[in-house]
């Protein structure tokens, strides 16, 4: 069995689920896996790829769970991700010089380049366009969270967050008469905290009143800031919840 692999009870494990209801899933055809000998293998990749998709379809409660989840998965003294932690003043760009898809990708790699922490930049621009290529990730909001099919730990120093914001709205596959005009670029060194960061980068952007602000913030220091206050109430509001 492949190393990547997880059974049905380590996945149950992993999701926090009864084995009996991954197996329903997979039966259903609702999870991705492959039946070897009789017994269901999936596989880490495929099953990170659809939580990833999960994420992207929830709502705020469900975004709550699914960051409940993978923290109680993660490593015993791993510390959370939060977007404030993983993010500087000097990994936003406000306004980021760019107009085209392509060059919004340069820009946001270059962007990341200067925090010191991505050793590779082409690597990192190629794999973030082959992702883009794959499946765009512009969402309806005009806003797009721009990452690699993979985390890079090869070519990272740790994991963060760059932020640009470009004057104006452009064609980013984000739907038919969709534009763009806030890019994230989620450098990750593991598929959970990737996870992690896209489930609460999620969580943010569907406040519309936040995007409202940050696309009104004046430069890097009031972004930061705006993010910093708001995650803080995220926080607040998820401790209410549970």
């Amino acid at each position: 069995m492949p190393k990547e692999d997880f059974t049905l009870e380590s996945l149950a494990v992993y999701l926090h689920l009864e084995p009996h209801k991954v197996a329903r899933l997979a039966d259903r055809g609702k999870l991705p896996g492959r039946k070897v000998g009789g017994q269901w293998r999936f596989s880490q990749a495929e099953i990170h790829h659809w939580l990833e998709n999960r994420i992207g379809l929830s709502d705020e409660d469900e975004l709550v769970r699914v960051e409940g989840v993978l923290e109680r998965s993660a490593a015993v003294g791993s510390a959370a991700h939060s977007i404030t932690n993983l993010i500087s003043p000097e990994a936003i760009a406000i306004p980021l010089a760019a107009r085209t898809r392509n060059s919004v990708i340069e820009a946001m790699v270059a962007l990341a380049a200067g925090t010191d922490w991505l050793w590779d930049p082409a690597r990192m621009a190629e794999a973030v366009r082959s992702r883009e290529e794959m499946h765009p990730t512009a969402l309806e909001n005009g806003v797009a969270m721009l990452h690699p099919r993979r985390p890079l730990p090869g070519i990272l120093g740790q994991p963060f967050v760059a932020l640009g914001r470009t004057e104006s709205g452009i064609p980013f596959g984000g739907g038919r008469g969709v534009l763009t005009d806030v890019f994230f670029l989620i450098c990750s060194i593991d598929d959970r905290g990737h996870l992690q960061t896209l489930a609460r980068l999620s969580r943010l952007i569907g406040d519309a009143t936040f995007l409202t602000q940050l696309r009104a913030a004046p430069d890097a220091a009031a972004a930061h800031r705006l993010i910093v206050q708001c995650e803080q109430a995220l926080v607040a509001d998820a401790g209410t919840r549970s």
